[in-house]
């Protein structure tokens, strides 16, 4: 074995690898051993681990604790989001031309976890692993709209970050833009706000609770009519939440079932319908 690793991360992480399905409890010499670091170093960094609730402690051994449960979670739904998402956003590039992006919430900020498209001023922001203002962003709105008011007020200070002219700027007009979101049954706008001379809508994923994510279409100010970009958006987060969602009773998609993109999560004329009903091309 080579030498012990020497930051206090990498050995925190070799003590967290040491766990595997055939030893998911192990003991402090157990431990020791599979690491290779010295018994009070592996002590020392085992209490902290504790205290931090990525591991607990009963009787002689250790296991895995809350927060890897619920990482290992979050990285499920995560997996399962995308792969539900994934058709629908080529979709919907491919129908609208506009960019379609899937967002998460992370505290104040959205950040893009997928997209199809490109070509836009905010290509920065909406790029895969991209982070950008909640508040500023019609995703981060989709989402917010939902969001308990008091808890809306403790999470954000007076003043807002600016990106551009555009951006809402104090919380009251924030909360505005929210009830206006929720008054449009969850569409909401973004106009210049993240970025000068890109626009975007877009409609949150969710069942009763709290949003899950976000999917979104973006166009370029001069050309992307958001009204008419919004029933697309509207009817992909409809089938996106009915699956992530289902209904009480309903059975719930396998996680374990190894699936194959179908190659549209449409209903049959769903959109042509939708496109007969308000007329023309959406790029107006």
């Amino acid at each position: 074995m080579g030498a012990p690793p020497v930051s206090m991360v990498e050995r925190m992480t070799l003590v967290l690898d040491a766990f595997d399905a055939a030893s998911p409890r192990l003991t402090l010499a157990e431990l020791t051993e599979r690491t290779g670091l010295p018994r009070s170093t592996t002590h020392r960094i085992l209490d902290q681990l504790v205290e931090l609730r990525w591991l607990e402690h009963s009787g002689q051994s250790y296991g895995l604790g809350m927060r890897s449960l619920e990482l290992g979670g979050l990285a499920v739904a995560h997996h399962e989001l995308r792969e539900i998402a994934m058709p629908l956003l080529g979709e919907l590039n491919a129908r609208t031309g506009a960019v379609a992006s899937l967002a998460v919430l992370d505290r104040r900020d959205v950040v893009y976890v997928d997209r199809q498209g490109r070509g836009l001023s905010s290509d920065v922001v909406t790029r895969t692993g991209g982070r950008a203002p909640a508040h500023a962003t019609s995703a981060g709105k989709a989402m917010l709209a939902w969001s308990d008011d008091a808890v809306l007020r403790s999470s954000y200070p007076h003043r807002l970050a600016t990106r551009t002219p555009r951006t809402i700027t104090t919380l009251d007009a924030l909360r505005q833009d929210l009830a206006q979101v929720r008054q449009r049954g969850g569409i909401a706008y973004e106009r210049e706000e993240v970025a000068q001379g890109t626009v975007s809508v877009a409609v949150a994923l969710r069942g009763a609770g709290r949003p899950l994510a976000a999917l979104q279409l973006s166009g370029d100010v001069k050309i992307a009519n958001l009204e008419r970009l919004a029933p697309y958006v509207q009817e992909a987060a409809r089938l996106a939440s009915r699956q992530l969602f289902p209904a009480p009773g309903a059975r719930r998609r396998s996680r374990t079932v190894d699936r194959k993109p179908e190659p549209s999560q449409w209903p049959p004329g769903a959109l042509d319908k939708l496109m007969q009903g308000i007329g023309g091309d959406y790029w107006l």
